[in-house]
């Protein structure tokens, strides 16, 4: 069999918080992250802004469940690209999602803090990497975790780019 070098493994847990946790506040250093889903695709055109420095990043990325039953495992595809090829898939903006991503090591694990912007502001969410299904399936979660929502298709971007916080809110007390 030959192994598949087009895509990667991310496995993730992603859980609902409340407001950033100490030491972060919104004034912290972030990325701010705009990303574009494609309509009826596994697609999206992310475009990545340090504000710091206020240069930019576009890709081309490929996202879906490795299992549809365990939300946790993704494989992902991406092509970063310059500013003529980002050019040419500008017709597909739209459907964004805007967000601030935050970064924050807690119990030697690096979290990644999203808090949303425009129709889904409230929304606030961090989502942890790991090696191994292992050390996703043994991670405590965090004091600052409301409720884990990793096998919630419904906190998955590509669903919530048609939506807004109050849907949010009616999906969790649904």
């Amino acid at each position: 069999m030959i192994p598949d070098k087009t895509y990667r493994t991310e496995l993730h847990r992603t859980f609902l918080i409340e407001v950033l946790p100490e030491p972060l506040t919104p004034r912290s250093s972030h990325l701010q992250i705009f990303d574009n889903y494609i309509h009826e695709t596994r697609l999206r055109l992310r475009s990545i802004r340090v504000p710091e420095t206020k240069e930019w990043t576009h890709m081309l990325q490929q996202r879906f469940p490795a299992d549809p039953e365990h939300l946790g495992k993704w494989k992902y595809a991406e092509i970063y690209l310059n500013e003529t090829e980002y050019e040419h898939f500008k017709p597909f903006e739209g459907n964004e999602i805007r967000k601030n991503r935050y970064f924050h090591e807690f119990d030697g694990r690096n979290f990644a803090f999203d808090i949303y912007l425009g129709p889904l502001w409230g929304l606030n969410r961090v989502r942890v990497e790991f090696a191994s299904l292992n050390d996703l399936a043994a991670l405590e979660p965090p004091p600052w975790a409301v409720i884990e929502v990793t096998n919630n298709a419904f906190f998955d971007d590509a669903d919530l780019v048609n939506c807004n916080f109050a849907d949010v809110q009616a999906a969790l007390e649904g």
